[in-house]
């Protein structure tokens, strides 16, 4: 495996343990903001890390892309997940398992996603979610625990 392939991946594992850490934040989409914006971070590491432009505009629509691909009933679960952070004890006692296993989740997929395709000699302008969206998919559905 080259080095850069490798450094890459460093960078995704990284990112996916603080967005477990952001997952954990007691507030209703304080949370899924603060995922967001680890995940934003991510992308500009891995954009600079392959020399490539970075546009947080444009990041942040593909994210939102990517996010689509995956079932309502995903996204909805996600979404209850982190309001239910406003119960109280439910919340204290049920989303520290959950909520951070699907913010990791999610941030390794979009990792996964962007190596394979700045190794493809890809940038942020060119990308093409619907031909990322089953390896995704793929990613998210294996990355869960």
């Amino acid at each position: 495996m080259n080095e850069r392939l490798e450094q890459s991946r460093k960078i995704v594992k990284d990112y996916m343990w603080w967005s477990m850490g952001a997952g954990l934040i007691p507030l209703f989409v304080v949370d899924i903001a603060a995922v967001t914006g680890v995940q934003l971070k991510m992308l500009s590491k891995l954009s600079k890390h392959y020399n490539i432009p970075f546009s947080n505009d444009r990041a942040k629509a593909i994210i939102l892309s990517l996010l689509s691909t995956l079932s309502a009933s995903t996204l909805a679960k996600g979404l209850l997940v982190s309001s239910i952070k406003t119960i109280p004890i439910l919340g204290s006692l049920t989303t520290p398992f959950i909520m951070p296993t699907v913010s990791a989740a999610v941030t390794y997929s979009i990792g996964a996603v962007f190596i394979q395709h700045f190794e493809s000699g890809g940038t942020l302008l060119d990308f093409d979610p619907e031909k990322t969206k089953e390896f995704f998919k793929l990613n998210f559905e294996e990355s869960k625990l």
